[in-house]
């Protein structure tokens, strides 16, 4: 097996120095560390398993070709080149300054730009040919965060078979953020995504959010965080990522690490120690985090000159104006508190202003009382995972914001909403007051989690549960008809001595309208229907929904039997319309009257009136108002029914409620066409629907049922689209009439 991951950054980073030479790094950031750490253990423990890192080496180079060629060799790394140009609307542009502010809910610091847009289309376009390049039949391709989320689909395009894997590391907001976006870029984004068999995040929330999303932007309805979409099941599920526990656990007993913490305890003298780290970013809520410290010491004189803050700001983005500001109120805030409160024996912050050291980071999170962790909006923040790691004496408390994904996992910390200072100045005295005994007890209960789930077991879980979904789509497409299965049916129909086929109308023979009186059929269908209709021994069954007296006009004419209403009523070719037993109607008023209610509830939906059905569309209605007031509706009308022989049926794939008599179905109705013993007959019936599953149920076992759709179904096989149906027909109508001839 091999495994191609894809991310915006390589593992490594190409340096070129004066004399044309390169020198090779590895790439720093959480994304690149983590999944280091995993390829790594991988190629260790399974060499049978070749993985293959496509991403951008930071670097533009002038022997692409050469190079590219070594680093495939040396280090199973294919690097996409991107000039200077294209890199900066991409990367500082679309990625920085549209998606990363807007995802993390700061739509102020959000810029549109056409340029940025067509140069992130043109990077994702790059990397699609990159990944074709060296892709395989039985490659399993894992797609990484948001700078390539039109990567999916563009990759379904070139290999329609291909495992394809994408997982989101930032959040994923909420509908009403997100269609912020340019409605071309919110669909763009959509249909890129879902070009992957299997999409994650690390919270239930951001799933969710993205589904409300799909619903809302694609009118794409989930089943259990399972969505289809252009006939393939894509599967959408939370996989909260790991770190590498033991690395960071046993790295604090290490005599390197025991050096970093020899200089800590002179620096600081015995004092309590608040850590605050974090990368340079206005979603790491950093200022906030100061003022809520600085309202500590207002409330808290007692505490002064016993606690310390060792605040490390690790700089990112330089070159953006937003995170120029951020540096200077930083800078700005931290001068003044240590101005306010400091003494000649002691500064209530130590700053630094620069990255740290492994061994460094150890030790801090080693020696470190309390951990102040407080993003506005972070994907996970693996930094609180590290720390609790670290805990091997028993001892630190963990104050983590409501707002990180690792909040969800981590319950045992001290959880406060990051905007509010007075939360975070009472949780650091809570914190620093805390019994050992119970800093212990919380610290052990979150320490066994993260030695649980590890970036191992995350990526695992993962790709286990994409091999799961694949497999499902494999034995979904076993109930596709292949040729044979077509040429076998063909066969069956040409040689039986009599011939019936069961048709549904609306999804199955045509598309499906807005509005019924919009889903009028063709000419060609028409005479297709009749040309099956006239050959010899074969009898059409048009089995529908509509009225009698829109099938009339439109069908009455041709050698057909048709079914009206589900099968409340039939008409047999050449004869007259019949019930298909004694059945009522008046209970129709009151009814009608609860459904015209609700239409004044849900803009766009109507009521349908037939002669024993009542029919409640709401196609056109908004689809999250919709999912709620159908709900309403069918518990109202269950209740209102219970004492009287109706039934209340909800086909959501084709957005109506019906009210009609029960023990009435399109399978009873099919039964009247088919003598008792019809062992020799070639039978086929197809439809779209939930009504077609009970004609589907009632069917002879020898009988050919078809589905038109790919969700699960009662029937034998699945189609794609109405579109097949009439080739089909087609192709028998043709086969037969060429026996004849």
């Amino acid at each position: 097996m091999r495994l191609i991951i894809v991310s915006n950054r390589a593992p490594i980073s190409i340096l070129q120095k004066e004399n044309n030479s390169y020198e090779i790094k590895e790439s720093s950031g959480g994304l690149a560390s983590g999944l280091r750490t995993y390829v790594e253990q991988m190629r260790e423990h399974d060499p049978d398993m070749e993985i293959i890192w496509i991403g951008w080496p930071g670097e533009t180079v002038t022997e692409e070709n050469e190079l590219s060629n070594q680093l495939l060799i040396d280090y199973k790394v294919k690097c996409v080149f991107l000039s200077k140009d294209l890199m900066e609307n991409f990367y500082e542009g679309f990625c920085n300054k549209t998606i990363w502010p807007l995802f993390h809910y700061f739509p102020v610091y959000t810029q549109y730009e056409q340029e940025y847009w067509e140069d992130y289309k043109k990077v994702n376009y790059i990397y699609c040919k990159t990944v074709e390049e060296i892709a395989e039949k039985g490659d399993i391709i894992w797609v990484h965060d948001y700078h390539l989320m039109l990567l999916p689909e563009m990759l379904r395009n070139k290999l329609p078979d291909a495992s394809i894997g994408f997982f989101l590391h930032i959040p994923f907001p909420s509908y009403e953020i997100f269609r912020l976006l340019p409605s071309e870029w919110r669909i763009a984004i959509m249909k890129g995504l879902f070009g992957a068999d299997l999409i994650g995040f690390h919270t239930f929330d951001y799933c969710t959010y993205f589904l409300r999303s799909a619903l809302r932007i694609m009118g794409v309805k989930d089943h259990f965080g399972e969505i289809v979409y252009n006939n393939r099941s894509i599967k959408i599920d939370t996989f909260p990522m790991g770190i590498d526990f033991l690395k960071f656990h046993k790295a604090t007993f290490s005599k390197s690490v025991s050096e970093e913490l020899l200089k800590l305890e002179n620096n600081t003298s015995g004092r309590k120690i608040i850590l605050s780290i974090d990368r340079q970013d206005y979603s790491k809520g950093i200022l906030n985090r100061l003022k809520g410290y600085q309202t500590f010491l207002e409330q808290n004189p007692l505490w002064h000159e016993k606690v310390t803050m060792i605040m490390i700001v690790i700089p990112s983005r330089i070159g953006v104006e937003s995170y120029k500001s951020i540096k200077s109120n930083i800078d700005e805030l931290s001068g003044f508190i240590n101005s306010r409160f400091g003494t000649l024996n002691w500064m209530p912050i130590i700053y630094r202003y620069s990255s740290v050291s492994f061994d460094e980071l150890i030790a801090l999170y080693y020696y470190s009382d309390v951990a102040l962790i407080t993003p506005i909006r972070d994907g996970m923040n693996l930094i609180a995972k590290e720390y609790i790691s670290c805990r091997t004496s028993g001892k630190g408390v963990l104050i983590l914001s409501e707002m990180a994904g690792a909040a969800d996992e981590l319950i045992e910390s001290i959880i406060i909403n990051p905007n509010n200072k007075n939360e975070i100045a009472g949780a650091l005295l809570d914190a620093l007051e805390m019994p050992l005994a119970e800093q212990k007890e919380r610290s052990d209960a979150m320490q066994e989690r993260v030695r649980k789930y590890t970036v191992f077991n995350w990526a695992a879980d993962f790709l286990s549960t994409l091999k799961s979904v694949k497999e499902k789509q494999l034995r979904l497409s076993m109930r596709i008809p292949g040729e044979g299965t077509i040429n076998d049916l063909l066969q069956q129909f040409r040689e039986a001595p009599k011939r019936v086929l069961f048709l549904d109308y609306d999804g199955t023979l045509i598309p499906l309208a807005e509005t019924p009186d919009k889903a009028i059929p063709g000419k060609e269908l028409l005479k297709q229907l009749e040309e099956l209709a006239s050959l010899p021994d074969t009898d059409v069954v048009l089995i529908s929904g509509r009225g009698r007296y829109f099938l009339e006009n439109w069908f009455g004419h041709l050698p057909i039997h048709i079914v009206a209403e589900h099968g409340h009523l039939i008409k047999r070719k050449d004869a007259k319309w019949e019930l298909i037993k004694p059945i009522r109607n008046q209970w129709k008023g009151k009814i009608k009257d609860v459904l015209e209610q609700f239409t004044s509830k849900l803009p766009g939906s109507f009521v349908e009136e037939k002669e024993y059905t009542l029919v409640f569309h709401y196609r056109r209605s908004e689809p999250v108002r919709s999912a709620l007031l159908i709900r309403q509706l069918m518990n109202h009308l269950i209740s209102m029914t219970s004492n009287l022989d109706i039934q209340v049926t909800m086909m959501k794939g084709n957005k109506i409620l019906e009210v009609h008599n029960a023990g009435v179905d399109k399978g009873s109705a099919a039964m009247k066409f088919l003598p008792e013993d019809c062992s020799e007959y070639f039978i086929l019936a197809i439809g779209d629907d939930y009504t077609d599953e009970n004609l589907f149920r009632a069917m002879p076992s020898h009988a050919i049922t078809m589905k038109v759709d790919y969700a699960p179904s009662y029937s034998k096989y699945n189609l794609s689209g109405y579109n097949e149906v009439l080739s089909l027909l087609k192709l028998m109508s043709e086969q037969q009439l060429q026996t004849i001839s």
